[in-house]
């Protein structure tokens, strides 16, 4: 099973609001996960995240591969592989 991180969309039409997720790989997007590990608001300026370092550390030290847009999350986040 590969397992990645990647973001699950909320809120209204034109008005996006994320989570980070850790879910199958071959689940759909708003579907079924394994963990919330944080929040992406793109709204604001600067967009503003909040991400639980000690999850995403754990997710990725056990091979979840994270998407591109979340890998951009987590470098601004400061967590790195």
């Amino acid at each position: 099973m590969a397992v990645k991180i990647r973001l699950t969309r909320l809120g209204k039409k034109k008005a996006p609001f994320y989570r980070i997720i850790v879910a199958d790989s071959r689940s759909p997007r708003d579907g079924k996960f394994i963990e919330e590990i944080g929040t992406y608001n793109p709204n604001t300026d600067p967009s503003e995240f909040k991400v639980n370092e000690e999850l995403a550390k754990k997710w990725l030290a056990n091979g979840a591969q994270p998407t591109d847009t979340v890998a951009k999350i987590f470098k601004a986040a400061g967590i790195e592989k």
